[in-house]
C-alpha cells in the first residue's frame, strides 16, 4: 500500500477548522456544516462562479463544445486538489473552497482579457490582477445577504484567494490594500497546494484539448515532452491495439497521476525534513513547502514551455487573442467617453473609486458571450 494513502486525521501543520480567524461579520455557527463547507457552498451559489461557464480557458466555444471552459477547468482543479489534500492529511474542506474560488476573478477571454485590462488600468496608475479582483468580488460585489456586502467568507479563504499563487512581503505597490492578509508570511499548505493543482490540471488538459483540436500533432508532443513521451510509450505497450486517440488519453491520465504523486511524496518529504509541526512553522518557513521533486518540476516546466510555444502562441489562437484585446479596449473606450452608459448598478459606484474602476469592474465581470453581445450592440459600427 502506498505511503501516502488518506489519513484519518489532519496533519499537525494542516489548518484545523477551530483555528480560523473568522469572518469579517460574525455569524452563528451552522449546525451541520463546517465554516469552510459554508464558504464552499457560498462560492458555488455565487454569480461569479456561474459565469465561469462562459469564460474561455484556452479554446473559445467557436472551436467546439467539448473543450474545457473556465468552469470545467475549475472543477478539474478542485478534484485534483481534493485528492492530494486527502492523501497529505490537509483540510480538504478548505482546499475545496479555495480551488472553487481560484479563478472567479478572471475577466472574459482568458489571460488576454486580464492583460488588456491590466494595461489599460496601468495608464490610470493602477493595474488589474484576477486574484485581487476575486477578493473584491467576494468582499463586495456579490449581493446575496441582507446583513452585509459580499459573501463574508472566512479569513483563510480570502487570504488564499489573494496568496495561493504568489507571496507578498508587504513592500509591493498594489492598487488594492491587502496588508492585513499576513504579508511577509507564507499561506497555509492548503492554499499553497492550489497553484500546483492548477498546473497539473491545465498542463494535462491543454495537451488533451490541443491534441483534440488538431493544433498539436502527436510527433510534436512526443518530441516536446520527455515525460509524456515515456508515458505514451508505456500506454502503447499496454494497449497495442488501441487507437492513437485512446493511447493519448491513457498517457494524459498517467501524467496527472505522475504529477500528483510527486506533489504528495515531495511535500511529505519537505515537511518531515524541516520538522514542520504547526501552521505557524508553515507560515514562517523561508519558502513554500508544497512542491514537486526536482526532476518532476523540470519535466513539468518542459510541458509548460512546450504548450507556450506550440499551443498558446499558435497563429490561430493568437489571432483570436488579438481580436479579444481590441474588443476590450474598444469597450473600455466606449464607456470612458460617457460613463452614463454603464448599467445603473455600476454607474452608482462611480463616486467610490472613479469612472475607470467602475468600467474595469463591469467589463471584468462579463462572460465572453456577453462581452461580444455588448460589443456588437455598441462598438461594431
Amino acid at each position: 500500500m502506498p505511503a501516502f494513502v488518506s489519513r484519518p486525521t489532519l496533519l499537525a501543520c494542516a489548518f484545523a477548522d477551530r483555528a480560523t480567524e473568522g469572518r469579517r461579520y460574525p455569524e452563528r455557527p451552522h449546525p451541520y456544516r463546517t465554516e469552510y463547507q459554508r464558504d464552499r457552498d457560498r462560492i458555488i451559489h455565487s454569480k461569479a462562479f456561474r459565469r465561469l461557464e462562459n469564460k474561455t480557458q484556452v479554446f473559445g466555444p467557436e472551436y467546439s463544445d467539448h473543450f474545457r471552459n473556465r468552469l470545467t477547468h475549475t472543477l478539474e482543479v478542485t478534484q485534483i486538489a481534493r485528492t492530494i489534500s486527502q492523501a497529505l492529511g490537509l483540510n480538504t474542506d478548505l482546499v475545496e473552497a479555495l480551488a472553487l474560488s481560484h479563478d472567479i476573478g478572471h475577466p472574459p477571454f482568458s489571460h488576454e482579457g486580464e492583460s488588456a485590462l491590466d494595461a489599460i488600468m496601468r495608464s490610470y496608475g493602477a493595474g488589474f490582477d484576477h486574484n485581487l479582483h476575486a477578493l473584491t468580488i467576494v468582499e463586495d460585489f456579490e449581493e446575496k445577504y441582507a446583513s452585509f456586502r459580499g459573501l463574508n467568507l472566512t479569513f483563510e479563504v480570502r487570504e488564499g484567494i489573494v496568496k495561493h499563487s504568489r507571496d507578498y512581503d508587504g513592500s509591493e505597490d498594489l492598487y488594492l490594500d491587502i496588508r492585513h492578509y499576513r504579508m511577509g508570511q507564507r499561506p497555509p499548505l492548503e492554499a499553497q497546494l492550489i497553484d500546483l493543482a492548477d498546473e497539473v490540471a491545465y498542463n494535462s488538459a491543454d495537451l488533451d484539448d490541443g491534441f483534440d483540436s488538431g493544433l498539436l500533432k502527436l510527433p510534436q508532443v512526443l518530441e516536446g515532452s520527455r515525460l509524456f513521451r515515456r508515458l505514451y510509450s508505456q500506454a502503447t505497450k499496454r494497449f497495442p491495439r488501441s487507437s492513437v486517440k485512446l493511447r493519448f488519453r491513457e498517457a494524459i491520465r498517467s501524467l496527472i497521476d505522475h504529477l500528483a504523486t510527486s506533489l504528495i511524496e515531495e511535500t511529505r518529504r519537505r515537511l518531515d525534513e524541516n520538522s514542520i509541526t504547526s501552521i505557524e512553522t508553515v507560515r514562517n518557513h523561508p519558502c513554500r513547502l508544497v512542491g514537486f521533486d526536482a526532476l518532476c518540476d523540470e519535466m513539468n516546466r518542459e510541458i509548460k514551455s512546450f504548450l507556450r510555444r506550440n499551443l498558446y502562441d499558435h497563429p490561430r489562437l493568437k489571432a483570436a487573442r488579438n481580436q479579444a484585446r481590441r474588443l476590450i479596449e474598444k469597450l473600455f473606450d466606449y464607456y470612458s467617453q460617457d460613463p452614463c452608459r454603464l448599467p445603473a448598478r455600476h454607474f452608482s459606484r462611480l463616486s467610490e473609486n472613479g469612472p475607470h474602476w467602475a468600467i474595469c469592474n463591469y467589463i471584468a465581470g462579463m462572460t465572453d458571450k456577453y462581452a461580444l453581445y455588448v460589443f456588437e450592440r455598441t462598438c461594431s459600427e
